[in-house]
């Protein structure tokens, strides 16, 4: 199936490097241009705030999903084409992986490698076949990459592990990769 809805895991917020914003500002008009659906955390904060943004100012459209004890926190952007407040965290990734077709994991914290791995994870588990890109702005994710290695190499998983998922480099290569789909 073509990618239509592409699920983004991202940061609340900013990091320490310009290149975070800009690469999260690019994929959101480069989601829109496509004129394929952003998915994402509905924060308006850090890169999340930024990808939607940039979505939204490209004409695109955005489905948020928030969990109602991080309307607060994360400032819900509820101008967003379609907003979802769910009770939980887990409601929040289900509702967001149930309406994607890909995922796209940019710089974040422990949300997005929590999010990152359970998807990770279903797709060893053969739960799914979306797409599973990791946009690696500026060498962020190295220290991922070599866990995963150290896993596989420890025993852990297998080396097909590796081949769940893709890392770019930019949001162009992952408009690229999204469309070989």
């Amino acid at each position: 199936m073509p990618v239509t809805s592409v699920c983004v895991y991202c940061g609340s917020r900013p990091g320490a490097l310009p290149a975070y914003t800009e690469a999260a500002r690019a994929l959101g008009t480069a989601l829109a241009h496509a004129d394929w659906q952003l998915v994402y955390g509905a924060g308006d904060v850090g890169l999340m705030g930024e990808v939607a943004r940039a979505a939204q100012g490209a004409g695109g459209r955005t489905f948020g999903v928030i969990p109602a004890h991080l309307v607060a926190w994360e400032v819900g952007k509820k101008d967003l084409t379609s907003y979802v407040v769910t009770e939980t965290m887990h409601e929040r990734k289900k509702v967001m992986y149930m309406n994607a077709d890909a995922v796209v994991v940019l710089p974040g914290g422990a949300g997005s490698l929590d999010e990152f791995f359970e998807v990770l994870t279903w797709a060893q588990l053969k739960l799914h076949a979306k797409p599973i890109l990791v946009l690696n702005t500026e060498g962020y994710w190295e220290p991922l990459l070599a866990l995963v290695d150290h896993v596989i190499d420890q025993g852990f998983a297998d080396a097909s592990l590796r081949g769940l998922f893709r890392v770019v480099d930019t949001p162009e290569a992952a408009m690229e990769e999204l469309r070989a789909c």
